[in-house]
């Protein structure tokens, strides 16, 4: 299945307290996202505050999610943990509410060993029906997800791609080995451009949120041939890749959507909201693409 090249790792929008997801912003949102060149809706990922959503938030967000695409964007459902059961058992859920794909992060805290990732991810693939990514964030989880790892998922038919957000090295390695059907996307905007000249497919993005189309017209000059345009949206787009994550992500890609107009309210504690003058730094940023903000 073709996801697209540009992915986006949803918010989740909670009423103005944060107790509780509102459903009418999610309404808002996804239309926007659907409007501004989003090919694929990712929920309920680190970006969609997944630590803090309940078992029962997660399930009718990916049904809700479904509905509100309508076939426009495939939909795909953040369920991986750390609890190969648990990952499961989120995994067939999902799949009944009707998504088209996962995502599976690598386990964080307790850390197995590759072989103990490749019996994790095997074992959650085989478990479900539905087209698996998975998602290499060492600076979150403190493990990596081998090249070797990898290429021996890569054989697993329903395991299709990564989210890699570990280096354009690893990244080279990996797709100079994968079966040419095995996609690789960038999990940081600001290596977008780069991961693409080495054979990467598309980005699960943050920033697409507030500039979704011009990260798809960047994506577009690069396959065309024109690399002196995707390299002059690059630049221009780089200081809002690295603005957004000032602080914690997604308190910032948060501000940024309550700024121009897509309300989606607060982050839930742990997370708080940026400090007053991280705020005004995204609005400035976001003048070039909003002037009338």
């Amino acid at each position: 299945m073709d996801f697209g090249r540009v992915l986006t790792a949803m918010v989740t929008p909670f009423d103005d307290s944060g107790e509780h997801i509102d459903w009418n912003r999610l309404e808002v949102l996804v239309e926007h996202l659907v409007a501004t060149g989003t090919e694929t809706l990712v929920v309920a990922g680190t970006t969609g505050e997944s630590p803090t959503l309940a078992h029962e938030e997660k399930i009718e967000l990916f049904r809700r999610v479904v509905e509100l695409a309508k076939g426009r964007t495939k939909v795909i459902a953040g369920t991986g943990s750390n609890n190969t059961k648990a990952t499961i058992a989120l995994s067939k859920e999902a799949e009944e509410c009707g998504v088209d794909g996962l995502l599976l992060v690598a386990p964080y805290y307790n850390k197995p060993s590759q072989e103990g990732l490749y019996q994790h991810f095997k074992t959650v693939a085989e478990s479900v029906g539905l087209p698996c990514i998975l998602y290499n964030i060492p600076g979150r989880t403190s493990i990596n997800i081998e090249i070797e790892t990898q290429l021996k998922l890569a054989e697993i038919p329903n395991i299709i791609g990564s989210k890699e957000s570990s280096t354009i090295e690893q990244v080279s390695r990996l797709l100079a080995q994968a079966p040419r059907d095995f996609v690789v996307y960038s999990g940081d905007d600001k290596t977008l451009l780069p991961l693409l000249a080495v054979g990467g497919h598309g980005v699960i993005s943050v920033a697409s949120h507030v500039v979704g189309q011009p990260i798809k017209e960047m994506i577009d000059h690069f396959f065309a041939g024109r690399i002196h345009e995707a390299i002059g949206l690059h630049q221009r787009l780089l200081p809002i890749f690295e603005g957004l994550f000032l602080t914690t992500n997604p308190s910032l890609v948060k501000e940024a959507l309550n700024h121009i107009g897509v309300p989606v309210g607060p982050v839930r504690l742990p997370l708080v909201a940026a400090e007053e003058p991280l705020k005004q730094k995204i609005h400035e940023l976001l003048r070039e693409w909003y002037p009338q903000k």
